[in-house]
Order: C-alpha cells, then sequence, then structure tokens
C-alpha cells in the first residue's frame, strides 16, 4: 500500500440524491478508507439553482451514510464561497484532490476554486471526467470547460470517446482511460422470484428494464418504437421504465398510446432509491440502454453486479464495456435494429449470457481506479 495521504474528492454526495455520480463519489471514498487514506467529501450547499433543475428534488430522504466524512460547502453559483473554498483547500494542503467534472456549468465554480488551491504548490488535482463535452449543449460550454482544465494535473476518464473528447481542449494533459467500476454497494443479487415480488411484476412476463433519469439522449423514444415492431412477436412482454423523468413525460404517454403500447409498459416515474434498486435489475431478464449518443454509464456497472444481461446502443462508449454476444448485444442506435437484437436476446435465453457477466465483471475492481489516482498523483510533476 502507498504511504497514506490526505485526500478530498470535489463532488457530489449525500445529502443530494443518490444517482450515478454521488453513490461513485461516496464508493470511491470508501475504497480510498479500506486502504488506509484519509478521506473527505467536498459536496454542494447549492448544486444547482432551482430552476435549472429538472427533477423534483434535489435532496436525499434517506438516512446520513455514518461512515464517511462529507462537508457539505460549496455553492457553484456563489463566487465569494468559491475564494472561501480555494482558501480553506489551500490551507489544509490535501496530498490529492479528486474532482468530478460532467457538466460545463460548474466550470467557473470548480476552476476558481482549484486556481486558488493550486497556489499552496503542494496539492496535486486528479480530474475524473464524465463529460468534456456536454451532451445537452449549451451557450459557454468551451469557454466554461477551458477554464476548469487549466489548474488539473491529470485527468481519468472512463470511457474512450471522453479521452478523445479531452485532447480537443488539452494535448499535453496526462490522461489514462480507466473503465467504471462496479456499483457493488447495494446488497447482493436477489432470486428473480423475490424481485418480482418485491415490484409486484407477474412472474412468467419477459422484463426489458430501461434505468435511470429519462432525457432525450437516452433514446427511451427509440425503444418504444422498437417495442411498437416486436409486437406480439414476444409473448408477455413489458418494459418498466424506472426513474425520473428530466424530459416531458407526456410526449411518452402519448407516444406509447399512439402505438398502442399502454398494456407493455410501466412508468415508475420516481426517483429510485439505494434500497430499490436491486429489486429493479433482479427482476428484470434484460438491461436495455437504447442511448442516441453517451460517452459512458453507471447503468452498465449496475447491471454487471448484479448479472443482468444488457442490451446497449452502438453509440459513445457503451459498446466497449458489452462484448457482443458474451454479456449482451449491441444494437444500432435505430428502432428496427434494437428490435431485432431483442427479439435475438429472447430467442437466444438470458442463461447464454450469465458465463460471460460473472467472467467480465472481475476486470471493474475499485482498486484499479484507486490505484491510479494515486500513481497519477505520485507520478505528475513533484511528487506529493
Amino acid at each position: 500500500m502507498s504511504i497514506q495521504k490526505k485526500i478530498v474528492i470535489i463532488g457530489p454526495a449525500y445529502p443530494l440524491r443518490g444517482g450515478g455520480m454521488s453513490t461513485f463519489n461516496e464508493r470511491l471514498a470508501r475504497a480510498f478508507m479500506a486502504e488506509g487514506h484519509e478521506v473527505r467529501i467536498d459536496t454542494f450547499s447549492l448544486q444547482y439553482p432551482s430552476f435549472l433543475f429538472p427533477g423534483t428534488s434535489q435532496y436525499s430522504t434517506e438516512a446520513p451514510p455514518k461512515d464517511l466524512n462529507i462537508a457539505t460547502v460549496i455553492n457553484s453559483v456563489n463566487p465569494l464561497n468559491w475564494f472561501r473554498v480555494g482558501n480553506d483547500l489551500r490551507k489544509e494542503r490535501p496530498n490529492i484532490i479528486v474532482i468530478r467534472y460532467w457538466l460545463p456549468f460548474m466550470g467557473p465554480c470548480f476552476g476558481t476554486i482549484l486556481r486558488i488551491v493550486k497556489k499552496n504548490k503542494f496539492t496535486k488535482v486528479i480530474c475524473i471526467a464524465d463529460n468534456v463535452i456536454p451532451h445537452e449543449k449549451g451557450l459557454g460550454d468551451k469557454s466554461f470547460t477551458k477554464y476548469f482544465i487549466k489548474p488539473i494535473d491529470a485527468f481519468i476518464t472512463m470511457s474512450t470517446q471522453v479521452l478523445d473528447d479531452l485532447r480537443i481542449f488539452t494535448s499535453s494533459a496526462k490522461a489514462l482511460y480507466i473503465p467504471h467500476p462496479l456499483y457493488d454497494n447495494f446488497g447482493e443479487k436477489i432470486s428473480l422470484t423475490q424481485a418480482r415480488e418485491d415490484l409486484q411484476i407477474a412472474p412468467l412476463d419477459f422484463v426489458l428494464l430501461f434505468f435511470g433519469f429519462i432525457r432525450k439522449y437516452k433514446g427511451l423514444d427509440i425503444l418504444l418504437d422498437a417495442l411498437a415492431l416486436i409486437g406480439d412477436k414476444i409473448p408477455r412482454l413489458q418494459l418498466i421504465v424506472a426513474g425520473e423523468f428530466y424530459d416531458d413525460q407526456k410526449t411518452y404517454e402519448v407516444q406509447i398510446e399512439r402505438l398502442g403500447l399502454h398494456d407493455k409498459v410501466q412508468l415508475h416515474n420516481k426517483f429510485i432509491t439505494d434500497a430499490a434498486i436491486r429489486s429493479y435489475f433482479c427482476a428484470a431478464n434484460v438491461v436495455v440502454q437504447p442511448y442516441r449518443h453517451a460517452t459512458q454509464s453507471g447503468v452498465t456497472p449496475l447491471a454487471y453486479h448484479f448479472e443482468t444481461p444488457i442490451i446497449v446502443t452502438n453509440v459513445g462508449g457503451l459498446a466497449a464495456l458489452v462484448p457482443d454476444g458474451i454479456v449482451g448485444l449491441v444494437a444500432e442506435p435505430t428502432a428496427s435494429s434494437l428490435a431485432e437484437k431483442i427479439l435475438l436476446f429472447y430467442q437466444t435465453g438470458g442463461e447464454h449470457f450469465h458465463p460471460g457477466l460473472i467472467n467480465e465483471k472481475k476486470k471493474y475492481s475499485w482498486k484499479v481506479m484507486t490505484d491510479a489516482i494515486i500513481e497519477l498523483a505520485e507520478t505528475t510533476g513533484k511528487s506529493v
């Protein structure tokens, strides 16, 4: 093990609601703690102004994690706060700051904090970049990202596409591609029977799961069109859409009615709590990610953990994590291709993919991620 370090993770965490990044940051903190490092997460007192947040609430109703040191200190829209946080971190002199970057909106806040921290000429800043070019583009994206990138010592991306996107902004910074580790903190796999009892799903249904926040780029409309093409070729077909709508739900309801799918689609329009996640994944025959475009997805590591086969579209970094025919199937981002792959999966049977899932998931350990962060910090410039 490397020498104990003081590590600060900057990004979403409790009391912000779970979801991919909060879950990741908290799990990463635990991985560092298990290796003997001193870890704190600095999260947001205000992450988004309410008019920019498309969901119902930004805050968790679950009990706080008792094993983690989480400070709610960052206000994303208050420059006075940025200077205060930056100066506090500069004086504290953590060995490593691990900062998440997923949205240009955070560029001014994070970029200012980090510029101040770097004045101590000691702390190394490692960025885990979920996206460099956002899914939904807006004014100021490039300038905000350029501003953010300058004080970063090294980068980790969890898809090769983000690594390529990063090179548009910087050709000199050290950067590594490390696949998204498994989300293994939602309990062990349970039986399909038990999971379906939990969710009141019929035991003989053939269940597709679309999981996560619903946004245009995730292609739920493509999946609905695919179901219409499948028609009655798969008996007792059910699509469970589990997640909060960040798009207009009415648009999808109209599409469901127009396609005659009201008896084949269940909309669980709510934030899925940590406690309920395993029931959804264990109740599904297959997880479907019909994205129009993507970098990486936290849904795939969840499917791996619960050993649920996956159908993804061949966009961004999705297909790289889903060996075709081994852990699932890869479709093109069209309704016809998706329908073809869903039918092929049904005809092949989910059991075919289980050995591949069990073997492939071994690659995605948290130690690979923590080792990479420590190594980047120790080999970038002067060792910390």
